[in-house]
């Protein structure tokens, strides 16, 4: 299946790469990483949640995704945590857990209709954990807004704002990444940089990831492209490139992360960070596959869920920049 280097997001970081001022990728590096990493077992997120019904499993992805941003604390650098059967759930996943949980109590939080009118308090009683959740106020504007959209546009349903085009992330404008961009402001992750565009799509690929990963076995979801999907620009793969010595940051760059100084949204900084994690992570999952003769090739979002998941609760510093798009 292989790497689509011409994905829109791909593509668009190219010019990121070529100019970087801030950081550097090293080729030599990628190749000493892919020597292991090859060997390893390479899987599929694993949700067991999805119970027999596939359609509030495409309903309850869309709902996280459009909240899965922001977990650590800007001030303190602390991250969120809850504790579930003596397990510490940190982030996203203790996020996944506490909106089941609340859907499993009776908040219909799949519903518009709900999502529009759900106050601030509301979502501090669902997301008690170690530190009050960040950006709470912008999460509930976010939920507000999708959740109105979906009442005027989709009777209030995911599933039919998922099932209203191909299962194509990219098709002439009718592609599920297409439409969720152009019809929700908020998963339009995009900056401009040397005055070229940035595609980032954090947030869309995601969504449409988790429901490909989990459905595509089944036949119920495939996503007929899945190769024009790249890495999730977030905090967590930077780090883990960082640690791999794939990427390398300028001295003043790392004192900032090191040091929990804020890096602005859109800056040059923060737009070279992203970038390299989805160009690092493509160039990363061809020389694993080169190495793969004789079993299946991966993709690159196995390759991202495979360093998202041995680093999302390190305690090694991640950059801080105040956005709702990671």
């Amino acid at each position: 299946m292989g790497v689509n280097w011409d994905s829109k997001v791909l593509s668009s970081v190219r010019n990121v790469i070529d100019n970087a001022q801030h950081l550097s990728v090293s080729e030599q590096n990628i190749e000493l990483v892919a020597d292991w990493l090859a060997y390893e077992e390479f899987g599929f997120p694993k949700n067991n949640k999805t119970n027999k019904n596939p359609d509030n499993f495409i309903r309850t992805t869309m709902l996280i995704n459009t909240l899965n941003f922001a977990f650590t604390d800007f001030s303190t650098s602390i991250k969120y945590e809850i504790e579930r059967d003596g397990q510490k759930l940190s982030d996203s996943e203790a996020m996944f857990a506490q909106v089941h949980e609340a859907i499993d109590s009776g908040i219909d939080l799949l519903n518009g209709d709900v999502m529009a009118k759900l106050t601030i308090e509301d979502l501090k009683r669902i997301f008690k954990g170690n530190i009050e959740m960040p950006m709470l106020k912008e999460r509930v504007e976010i939920l507000n807004e999708v959740g109105a959209k979906l009442v005027d546009s989709y009777e209030g349903d995911w599933l039919k704002f998922v099932n209203n085009g191909p299962q194509k992330l990219y098709s002439d404008g009718e592609g599920l990444i297409e439409r969720l961009v152009s019809e929700f402001p908020r998963f339009d992750d995009s900056s401009i940089y040397s005055d070229k565009e940035v595609n980032f799509y954090k947030l869309a690929q995601l969504a449409f990831w988790g429901i490909h990963g989990e459905l595509a076995h089944t036949g119920y979801f495939i996503i007929e492209d899945i190769e024009s999907m790249t890495a999730f620009a977030d905090y967590i793969v930077p780090v883990a490139l960082i640690v791999k010595k794939i990427t390398q940051y300028s001295e003043a760059l790392e004192e900032k992360i090191m040091n929990g100084k804020l890096i602005e949204r859109d800056s040059t900084e923060e737009i070279e960070i992203r970038a390299a994690s989805i160009y690092a992570t493509a160039k990363l999952t061809e020389s694993v596959n080169r190495r793969r003769e004789d079993v299946e090739s991966i993709i690159i979002p196995q390759l991202d869920y495979r360093l998202w998941k041995h680093y999302h609760a390190t305690h090694h510093p991640h950059h801080l920049t105040y956005t709702t798009m990671y």
